[in-house]
């Protein structure tokens, strides 16, 4: 059982290792959105407990986490994408340029969860059971954003009614937003 958690540990370790690696190499544009990516990254999982209801709810550091996404997204994230900016030790994969259409949409999506998040910071979460039950409706119905192949669940929303929504539904939105873009267009660290 020890030598098992000693190997687990190694590959960790490892892969940190090497992340911190392909992120030091980097350099101009391709280290720029590598930091960009990471300030999204931290600030999704810094806000992640609060949106499960683990640990004090607080709107304004909701308010302060939307703006570093907002501020990392849209034409911001898009202009750090120039053509031939790909290829080591950018993650990103050849389908941006190829498909720059659906990557411009999702990152001018995340631009717009971002604001809809600040606007429903203090909305608060979504606690009660009947809530819960409509959030199919509330947000579409429909599985895309969770691997399904339909469209986005909010195409129709703007920030009038995700100003109206729980703060964890808007959440939601921003995460899953962010897991389809990657899962299209960012390869996979080895």
């Amino acid at each position: 059982m020890k030598s098992r958690k000693i190997v687990i540990a190694a590959v960790v370790v490892s892969m940190f290792a090497a992340a911190a690696f392909a992120h030091g190499g980097a350099k101009g544009i391709v280290k720029e959105r590598m930091d960009g990516m990471s300030a999204l990254g931290k600030t999704v999982k810094a806000l992640a407990p609060m949106m499960r209801g683990e640990g004090r709810y607080d709107a304004e550091t909701v308010r302060q986490g939307a703006e570093v996404i907002r501020s990392h997204a849209g034409s911001s994230l898009t202009k750090l994408f120039p053509i031939g900016s790909g290829g080591m030790p950018s993650e990103a994969k050849d389908t941006v340029w190829q498909d720059w259409e659906g990557f411009t949409a999702l990152s001018e999506r995340l631009h717009l969860y971002a604001e809809g998040l600040a606007l429903s910071a203090d909305n608060g979460l979504m606690m009660a059971p009947e809530a819960t039950a409509n959030t199919g409706t509330m947000m579409g119905g429909n599985s895309a954003m969770m691997g399904g192949s339909a469209p986005m669940m909010s195409d129709a929303l703007g920030l009038e009614e995700l100003a109206e929504m729980p703060v964890d539904g808007v959440f939601a939105m921003v995460s899953q937003t962010c897991s389809a873009c990657h899962t299209k267009f960012r390869a996979e660290a080895k």
